[in-house]
């Protein structure tokens, strides 16, 4: 099968200008300069120019390599300054490469930042028409998806409006509603959904996994790793403009997360004061049985979960260490707490809480810390969201608990219960 889009040796090249603080430039002297130039080049025509100290080539992306899939949805990921925006410019054709070819199948739908697509001066409504008549379809198909459109975005009220008057919010909902509707083979939405609100994106999350299960292709860019996760079942990192990384999403961001900086599965906070006047934060592990921080632990064995706190007070009420466990799509997987503590002296201690094996699905989990106490009133005294990370994986694709069904399994746990079957 053809690939949707294929990427060969990409690269982009920018020029940047540095303003040197000097004389003043009257407009005799850039006419003098010019006809030197133009002089020595006659004279000396074999010559290679002098650098300009003026300017400086910057590279944005060199050397780019990739294929996608049709029905993929892939995440393009990195720091910023990576390349991300620069490559899905590229790829909706708004900005030409310096070098390299690309190769795309199918109608493109881009999304990249607030305003793009639409003309300020036209209405809701003709902003619809237009885009729609951009991705090459007739007006009655446009028609045919028009209220799907509008009760999407949620801006009935507002249509027949110049879009210049919407809000961000309004604008962006409008924008990812026509350009995630319309039916492109290929959609690629950038950061901008962070504009909108909470539901709003979820919505949009919602239908970027419908379009892909339909066979189209979605390319995102995201700096949320747990949104990241959740959507794309491949990704890419970019790292000063080159390919770092691709393959399956939870690899590269566990890549993504462990180069250059502290293993996520691994949390100190002895530098920060993290706590209050009666108990503060040290340290927080993902281990695994062997007693080995774990960025990644199979789907049969434990997972050992460790928080190290310090007691500041001699008097303090009981401390109930708890620790908050959430899905790579934000959504909370499930909170567990000691429900045995008695009343520890001051000094410094470590809580453990073991997961076991065959009990959380395949996938990305994030875990909160925090100590609270209830006596005499309900407190919390830290707590510390998504603070660690740790992956689950099936390497016999399902063997372990499913044989012979090496097929994805939906939610948050996958536990190996006893069944029994008996003649009635």
């Amino acid at each position: 099968m053809q690939p949707a889009i294929s990427v060969q040796n990409l690269g982009k090249r920018y020029v940047l200008s540095h303003q040197f603080q000097e004389r003043y430039t009257a407009l005799r002297d850039v006419v003098s300069n010019g006809v030197k130039k133009l002089a020595d080049k006659l004279r000396h025509p074999l010559t290679a120019p002098a650098e300009d100290p003026t300017h400086e080539e910057f590279w944005a992306l060199r050397d780019v390599n990739f294929e996608i899939q049709q029905g993929d949805r892939v995440g393009i990921i990195g720091r910023n300054g990576a390349g991300k925006s620069t490559l899905l410019k590229i790829l909706s054709r708004i900005t030409e490469p310096t070098c390299g070819q690309i190769k795309i199948k199918g109608r493109v739908s881009s999304l990249l930042e607030v305003g793009t697509g639409f003309h300020p001066e036209l209405t809701g409504r003709e902003n619809i028409f237009l885009n729609g008549a951009i991705l090459g379809m007739s007006k009655a198909e446009i028609a045919r998806k028009f209220d799907e459109i509008v009760a999407f975005a949620e801006v009935e009220k507002f249509l027949d409006t110049p879009v210049k008057r919407y809000s961000s919010g309004m604008y962006v909902r409008l924008a990812f509603a026509v350009a995630a509707n319309l039916e492109p083979e290929i959609l690629i939405v950038d950061e901008v959904l962070a504009v909108g609100d909470q539901q709003f994106q979820k919505k949009c999350l919602g239908k970027m996994e419908e379009v892909g299960k339909e066979g189209r292709t979605v390319i995102f860019v995201s700096h949320s790793m747990p949104t990241v996760t959740s959507l794309c079942d491949r990704a890419i990192l970019l790292e000063s403009g080159r390919v770092a990384k691709m393959g399956p999403t939870s690899e590269v961001v566990m890549h993504y997360y462990t180069s250059g900086q502290a293993s996520p599965a691994s949390a100190d906070f002895s530098a920060k004061y993290v706590g209050d006047s009666k108990v503060r934060l040290l340290k927080g592990d993902i281990k695994n049985s062997k007693g080995g921080v774990a960025l990644e632990t199979r789907i049969d064995e434990p997972v050992v979960v460790e928080m190290a706190f310090e007691i500041l007070e001699k008097n303090v009420p009981v401390l109930v260490p708890n620790f908050h466990f959430y899905t790579a799509g934000g959504d909370c997987a499930f909170v567990s707490h000691d429900t045995g503590m008695q009343y520890l002296a001051q000094g410094k201690y470590v809580s453990k809480c073991i997961i076991p094996g065959n009990f959380l699905n395949e996938g990305s989990y994030f875990v909160g810390m925090a100590i609270s106490s209830f006596s005499p009133t309900t407190a919390v005294h830290f707590y510390e969201k998504s603070c660690l990370s740790f992956n689950v994986i099936d390497p016999h694709e399902g063997i372990i608990t499913r044989p012979n069904h090496a097929i994805p399994i939906p939610g948050v746990v996958r536990p190996y219960l006893a069944w029994e079957v008996a003649a009635l």
